[in-house]
């Protein structure tokens, strides 16, 4: 993956795209570095993925950059890759990745984890894209932990293999949760009610927080309201429902327990990345939160931790930038 190595894309541009439980970014790079014709598309508003392939390539911008030329891509998704038949976790989607890669003509289509994409981005993220939060110095040549809440909870790292590294394909987030404090212990009882294995994605992620929020309801003796994921997160980052708040408290530091085991399990010197829109749709009530205390929380290795640095990912489509390193150096 490194960049000086990438094929000057003699062969056309590439098709890269970054396919989540709600929503996929596709672009398409026409040169190295440069990423172009960013589409956005909610996921339910296409009935497959070849659907929303076409509507990609018969935008404006796509065909301007010579999309349909294309006979390599790159697709980066949330969810475990294991042959040929992909079938997604989080949303309807299923295909065949060599029926895809006939449909459109393609030469080559490589799909992965998209955190498996993403952890291939962190040596690429210029300095603007990513924001400290709390102590620690990264230890160069260092593996490198990644861990991200969006619709899921990803989790993934980089180990250095010589000038290389190499990405880790991982299912951490299915972990099972591990609660730390009173209030945790409540609500995992609360989520065991509904879930046999409450995995920290089950509670530490979007789709978790709807969940958080009737346990918090329930342990302080309200109501709960039929709040979706934005609306708990408005009312939380606004402090205008202490239940709300409450939830995204809860939320940061079971975060920072889960990056904090990923540090230690991996040895990740080389720093801990956040990834994932729910962390930068609450920057500021999250660099004030308990992430980082509770992150450096593990008694006779608390001292470890707080040399570890922790780094939100602030990029706005860094799984792009991954692919296109995954697609250079196979």
């Amino acid at each position: 993956m490194k960049r000086e190595s990438f094929s000057h894309l003699a062969h056309g541009p590439r098709i890269l795209a970054d396919i989540g439980g709600s929503s996929a970014s596709f672009g398409l790079e026409t040169a190295p570095n440069q990423i172009e014709a960013i589409w956005i598309a909610e996921c339910a508003t296409y009935p497959t993925l070849g659907a929303a392939m076409v509507a990609y390539l018969s935008q404006p911008a796509t065909v301007a950059a010579g999309g349909y030329q294309a006979r390599f891509a790159g697709i980066a998704i949330a969810n475990p890759i294991d042959g040929d038949w992909v079938t997604m976790t989080n949303h309807h989607w299923s295909f065949s990745i060599e029926a895809v890669c006939s449909q459109f003509s393609l030469k080559s289509l490589v799909v992965v984890n998209d955190f498996t994409a993403l952890a291939s981005a962190l040596p690429y993220l210029a300095p603007e894209h990513k924001h400290q939060v709390g102590g620690g110095i990264i230890r160069s040549g260092a593996t490198i932990g990644l861990v991200g809440a969006d619709a899921g909870l990803g989790v993934s790292g980089l180990v250095p293999a010589g000038d290389r590294w190499i990405a880790i394909d991982s299912e951490g987030g299915h972990a099972t949760f591990a609660p730390m404090n009173e209030r945790e212990i409540d609500i995992l009882r609360y989520a065991r009610r509904y879930h046999e294995h409450v995995s920290s994605e089950r509670l530490v992620s979007g789709i978790g927080l709807a969940l958080v929020y009737r346990a918090l309801c329930e342990r302080a003796r309200v109501e709960p309201q039929n709040l979706g994921t934005a609306e708990i997160m408005e009312r939380g980052v606004h402090r205008l429902d202490p239940v709300c708040e409450e939830t995204l408290l809860a939320f940061c530091e079971m975060l920072g327990t889960v990056a904090g085991n990923v540090a230690l399990t991996l040895g990740a010197k080389g720093g801990i990345y956040i990834g994932g829109r729910t962390v930068l749709k609450m920057s500021e009530f999250f660099e004030r939160s308990g992430f980082r205390a509770r992150f450096e929380q593990k008694g006779r290795f608390s001292d470890y931790l707080a040399h570890i640095p922790t780094y939100v990912i602030t990029e706005q489509y860094p799984v792009l930038i991954g692919m296109s390193a995954m697609l250079s150096a196979a």
